[in-house]
C-alpha cells in the first residue's frame, strides 16, 4: 500500500491547503498571536482581539442582550398612543395597513378591531419619557438610563426566521450570532471564563412559550469556539465540570497535556483549524472547573444587592438569577451575555400574560441597570432590551376593554438600550396613531445592530469574514448606518 497515496485520497480541500503552507487558520493563529497580550501587566490572553481590533476607542467594553422572545406588544409598553381611545372597537383603516403581510392567524379575519391599550401610562423620570407603571414599576423609574427606539423593524414576520434575523442579521440560518461575532472580533479578557455566555431562564407557566434554537447563539460559519456557552439552570452550570470518582484535577490535567500532544500531530498533519479550537475547548473546560463554580456562588453578594434583583435571584433558572450572573460576568471580563426569555407571544388575553412576563422580568431588569450603575460598569456595558418584532394594534380574537390578542408586526417596534455609548433619557423615532407605520427615523435591525458594534468600537463594514466566496457582515451585504441620534 502506497501511505502517501493513501494519505493524498483523504484529504479535503481544507487540509491539502492547510498543508501546503496556505492554512488560513495558521495565518490567523499568528495574528491572533501578535495582540496576545492583554493591557495592563502583560498577562497573555486566552482569547485576545483579532489585529487592529477594536477599530476606534469602544465606549463600550460588553454587552448584555436582553432577548424577550416572542415580540413584546410596543403599544402596552413603551409607544404611548393616547389617541387610540377614540377608535375602540373601530376596524382599523384600510389605508393604515395597506400593503401589509398578514400571518394567517389573522388574515382570515372579517374585521381588524382597534384594540387601545388598557393600561395607564405616565411621563417618568426628568426627561418625560411615557412609561408603563402598571406593567413596569420599577424599570419605568430608570428611563432616564434608557434609550427608546420606537421605529425599529424586521424583515421578518414568524418567530423562528425573526429571532434568527434579530440575532445574526439574516432570517437564513447558519449565520453568526451578534456574540459570537464579538467575541471573535475583541476576544475577553478573563481567560477562564468563555467570551460568550447564554442563559435561558424558566418563564411563566401558561404564557406561549416560542421554541428557540441554538443558532441564536451559534458562531455559524466563524469557528466553533465563538459559539455561545450555555450554562444550565439544572445541576451542574456547564456538563462534566466535576471529576469523575476516583480522578485528581492532577490526573486530569495530565490526561489533558498528554491528549493535546496528540491533537497538536494532527493539527500539524491535517491542517483543520478545528483541531486547534477542539484543544483550546478542552483547556477552557480544565480551567472552567474552578472559575464557574466561583461564578455562580452568591455567598459573597451583599443582602442588599440580592433584594434588589427580587426573592427569585437565588433560584438557578430564574430570570434574577441570570440577570445577577450576567452583571457577574461581565464584572469578570466576559464580552458578550445573552439572556433569552420566552413567553411574550400573546395573541390572546394579552393583558393577563404580559402582566406575568413583567411581573418576571421588570425587577430584575432594572436591578440589573441599578447594579452595574453602582458597580462603575454600566458606562462600559451595553444593555439591549427587546424582542423580534411587535404586535398589532388591531385585536386577534376577541375584544373588550379588559382583555384583547394581538398578531405579529414586523412594521415597527420598541426596543432600548443604555449604558456604554448610549445617549440616556431619550426616545427616538415616531411611528402613527395607530403605531403602525413609523413616520420619523426608522431603524432596521442591522442599523441596530451596526449602532451596537460601533459602541463596541467595531466599524460594522469592516468587520467581514470570507465565506461562500463572500465577504460577510453581521449587518448583512446591503447599506447600514448607525444610528447617530442614540449615541452618546
Amino acid at each position: 500500500m502506497n501511505t502517501i497515496h493513501e494519505r493524498l485520497l483523504h484529504l479535503t480541500r481544507r487540509q491539502f491547503f492547510g498543508t501546503s503552507g496556505l492554512s488560513c487558520g495558521s495565518m490567523a493563529m499568528a495574528m491572533m498571536g501578535a495582540s496576545a497580550f492583554a493591557k495592563g501587566e502583560g498577562e497573555k490572553r486566552e482569547h485576545p482581539a483579532l489585529e487592529g481590533f477594536p477599530h476606534h476607542k469602544p465606549k463600550a467594553k460588553a454587552i448584555i442582550y436582553l432577548h424577550m422572545n416572542g415580540g413584546p406588544s410596543q403599544i402596552d409598553t413603551w409607544d404611548y398612543k393616547p389617541k387610540l381611545v377614540d377608535h375602540f372597537g373601530k376596524n382599523l383603516p384600510d389605508s393604515i395597513r395597506l400593503g401589509q403581510r398578514l400571518t394567517t392567524m389573522t388574515s382570515g379575519q372579517a374585521k381588524f378591531p382597534v384594540a387601545p391599550s388598557k393600561y395607564k401610562f405616565v411621563q417618568s423620570g426628568k426627561c418625560g419619557i411615557w412609561a408603563n407603571p402598571e406593567l413596569m414599576p420599577f424599570t419605568s423609574k430608570l428611563v432616564d438610563e434608557l434609550a427608546v427606539v420606537k421605529t425599529v423593524h424586521t424583515n421578518a414576520i414568524n418567530h423562528d426566521p425573526a429571532c434568527t434575523f434579530v440575532m445574526t442579521g439574516s432570517e437564513v440560518p447558519g449565520k453568526p450570532s451578534i456574540g459570537s461575532w464579538l467575541s471573535y472580533g475583541l476576544g475577553s479578557e478573563n481567560n477562564d471564563l468563555p467570551a460568550f455566555v447564554v442563559f435561558t431562564p424558566r418563564f411563566p407557566a401558561g404564557s406561549n412559550g416560542q421554541a428557540i434554537f441554538t443558532r441564536m447563539w451559534s458562531s455559524g460559519f466563524l469557528p466553533s469556539s465563538y459559539s455561545g456557552v450555555a450554562l444550565r439552570s439544572v445541576g451542574d452550570p456547564v456538563l462534566y465540570l466535576r471529576n469523575p470518582d476516583g480522578v485528581t484535577s492532577e490526573d486530569r490535567r495530565r490526561m489533558l497535556d498528554s491528549l493535546s500532544k496528540l491533537n497538536a500531530m494532527t493539527a500539524e498533519q491535517l491542517g483543520d483549524p478545528e483541531t486547534r479550537t477542539r484543544m483550546a475547548q478542552y483547556e477552557m473546560a480544565f480551567r472552567m472547573q474552578t472559575s464557574v463554580p466561583e461564578l455562580v456562588d452568591l455567598a459573597k453578594e451583599r443582602k442588599e444587592t440580592l433584594d434588589l434583583y427580587g426573592p427569585e435571584v437565588s433560584k438557578p433558572g430564574s430570570f434574577a438569577h441570570s440577570a445577577i450572573m450576567a452583571r457577574r460576568l461581565v464584572e469578570r471580563g466576559v464580552r458578550a451575555v445573552q439572556i433569552l426569555h420566552r413567553g411574550w407571544d400573546q395573541h390572546g388575553n394579552l393583558p393577563r400574560e404580559l402582566g406575568n412576563q413583567c411581573k418576571d422580568t421588570d425587577q430584575p431588569v432594572a436591578a440589573l441597570l441599578t447594579d452595574l450603575k453602582r458597580l462603575g460598569l454600566l458606562e462600559s456595558t451595553l444593555v439591549v432590551w427587546g424582542g423580534e418584532f411587535g404586535r398589532t394594534v388591531y385585536s386577534q380574537g376577541t375584544l373588550t376593554k379588559e382583555t384583547y390578542g394581538r398578531d405579529h408586526h414586523p412594521r415597527n417596534y420598541c426596543m432600548w438600550l443604555a449604558g456604554g455609548g448610549i445617549k440616556p433619557g431619550i426616545t427616538y423615532g415616531e411611528t402613527d396613531d395607530f403605531s403602525y407605520n413609523p413616520v420619523k427615523d426608522p431603524v432596521h435591525i442591522n442599523d441596530l445592530n451596526a449602532t451596537i458594534l460601533h459602541c463596541l468600537g467595531i466599524y460594522h463594514e469592516k468587520f467581514t469574514f470570507k465565506f461562500q466566496g463572500l465577504d460577510q457582515r453581521l449587518t448583512g451585504v446591503e447599506p447600514a448606518t448607525v444610528v447617530k441620534g442614540i449615541l452618546a
